[in-house]
């Protein structure tokens, strides 16, 4: 493995440590995934316990791994640590090649302050990751403005465009959980596949969790997350394979409401708005929905407040339309242009 640091900002003490790993026949890749950490410490620090642990637990999966110590308060103010981010991005995909990493494979993950910059780069950042962690993160005005006033609150500011993201905290963590509830829900209303544990108990700064870094008493089951995350990132970015990527689980990718076409993948609410043409293709499961309706005297407006959030794909699956009609009847959708209403 080689280790560089870099020297994004030297009066403010910026800098971008990368720990790269080689690649090759002996090594049973030719790319890797990436993976830039934030550390926690309130902006007032950048928590060494977040740093390398983190690195060396992501690297063991086959990530190249990279570190950004950005600006803390005593250094400046916001925005300066997200300007930061964006030039550590920026450095990441133009030394993409040079790195053996995917530049369309480059997750970020942010622990309590990081977690709250890691929140800001899934949603306001120009160079928006593949997939965010958030890990005891800031992410509500109350607690992002005891860090520094004036910050965005990335809870605010989830849209369409916010890539993936995977939540971690505990129930009893001081940095309310409410922080990932909030960040959560937001996901949720906008349509963002998202993943979220909340622990029995743990507290905060637990870092990867090991018995060594754990501040406050810690379920044992603390420690799953760092698994959980990467089974995750496998499911949403693709996993590693000698032969290359495999392609992301169509299962957990974005709601597909958003995209140019129709397909079974969208939201039964989203087909209801797009005319006759779709329910035609799609009538097998509108003629069991259609049947109900009227034997309730409902109408398609309760149906989609009830149902409305069900992929087409699911719905059909439990009238037991094959697999080989879901995909006949996907193909047809897909020449019908999609009216994002």
């Amino acid at each position: 493995m080689k280790t560089e640091v870099i020297i994004l900002d030297e009066k403010r003490d910026v800098t971008l440590t990368a720990y790269i790993q080689n690649v090759g026949e002996a090594y049973g890749c030719s790319v890797r995934p990436a993976i830039l950490i934030l550390p926690g410490g309130a902006y007032a620090q950048c928590a060494d316990c977040e740093a390398d642990p983190v690195a060396m637990a992501y690297a063991r999966a086959g990530y190249q791994t990279f570190i950004l110590r950005y600006t803390v308060v005593s250094k400046g103010k916001w925005p300066l640590p997200l300007e930061d981010y964006e030039k550590a991005m920026e450095m990441i995909i133009s030394r993409a090649q040079e790195w053996h990493l995917a530049p369309d494979k480059i997750a970020v993950i942010g622990f309590s302050a990081g977690g709250h910059l890691a929140g800001c780069a899934a949603t306001v950042a120009h160079h928006k990751p593949a997939a965010a962690l958030l890990i005891y993160a800031a992410t509500i005005k109350e607690y992002a403005d005891m860090c520094q006033p004036g910050m965005p609150y990335p809870s605010e500011c989830v849209t369409s465009e916010t890539p993936p993201c995977f939540l971690a905290t505990c129930r009893d963590d001081p940095i309310d959980v409410k922080n990932t509830l909030a960040f959560g829900m937001a996901l949720n209303e906008h349509g963002i596949p998202f993943e979220s544990h909340i622990y029995s108990f743990g507290g905060h700064g637990y870092a990867t969790a090991e018995p060594v870094l754990c501040v406050y008493p810690a379920t044992e089951r603390l420690s799953h997350w760092v698994d959980d995350s990467l089974g995750w990132l496998d499911e949403n970015m693709g996993r590693m394979t000698k032969d290359g990527f495999t392609s992301p689980n169509p299962a957990v990718q974005k709601n597909a409401d958003n995209l140019p076409w129709l397909s079974v993948d969208c939201t039964l609410s989203h087909i209801i708005k797009q005319g006759p043409e779709a329910r035609k293709i799609l009538s097998p499961i509108f003629s069991v929905l259609d049947a109900a309706v009227a034997e309730k005297g409902g109408s398609d407006e309760g149906l989609a407040a009830v149902m409305g959030k069900s992929k087409m794909r699911d719905l059909l699956r439990t009238i037991r339309i094959s697999e080989e009609e879901i995909e006949k009847m996907d193909k047809e959708l897909h020449s019908i242009e999609n009216k994002n209403i």
